[in-house]
C-alpha cells in the first residue's frame, strides 16, 4: 500500500498506528480540500481563454448554485464570478464544462426530493453571456413544458 505524506512523498508499506504524518491518499484530498472530496471546479481551454465552473452554497439562498468565471489571457487574470444556475427550488451540482472556438458548454444537475434532471447552458461569445438553462431531460427550457414548446 502505498501512503501519502504531508510533504508529498511516499512510503511503502501499511500505515502503523501513532503515524500521524503519513496519510492515505484519500485522507490526504480530504484535508487538501477541507474535508470535501465531491467538489471540484472543472477547466476547460481554447485558445488563450480559460473557463472554470464550480457549484458552490456559499449563496444568499443556502443551496448549492453552479459558478462560473472566465479568463480571456491564458488565466493570467479572471473576470467576475457568474451565477449560472440560480435556482432557489434546488441544489445545483456536479458541474462539467467544455469549449471549443468562442463556444463554452456547461453542464449540472438540479436536485431536489422530487427532481434530479441533467441541465446545460451555453455561450457563443466566449462565455461573455450564455443562453437559457436547457433541461437536457425534457427537451425544453426550465419552466416550460412540452405542450408549450413551440412548433417546428
Amino acid at each position: 500500500m502505498e501512503i501519502l505524506t504531508k510533504e508529498g512523498g511516499t512510503d511503502e508499506g501499511e500505515e502503523s498506528e501513532g503515524e500521524s504524518d503519513n496519510l492515505s491518499r484519500e485522507e490526504l484530498e480530504a484535508e487538501l480540500r477541507g474535508g470535501d472530496t465531491t467538489k471540484q471546479a472543472p477547466v476547460a481551454i481554447s485558445g488563450e481563454n480559460v473557463y472554470t465552473v464550480w457549484w458552490t452554497n456559499n449563496t444568499a439562498n443556502g443551496n448549492d448554485e453552479v459558478m462560473f468565471r472566465a479568463s480571456i489571457d491564458g488565466g493570467t487574470t479572471f473576470g467576475n464570478k457568474t451565477n449560472l444556475s440560480n435556482t432557489t427550488s434546488s441544489d445545483s451540482e456536479d458541474a462539467e464544462i467544455a469549449a471549443e472556438g468562442g463556444n463554452v458548454i456547461v453542464t449540472w444537475w438540479e436536485r431536489n426530493q422530487t427532481a434530479n434532471e441533467p441541465i446545460a447552458r451555453i455561450s457563443t461569445d466566449n462565455g461573455a453571456t450564455f443562453g437559457p438553462m436547457l433541461v437536457l431531460a425534457a427537451n425544453g427550457t426550465i419552466g416550460q413544458t412540452a405542450e408549450e414548446e413551440p412548433e417546428e
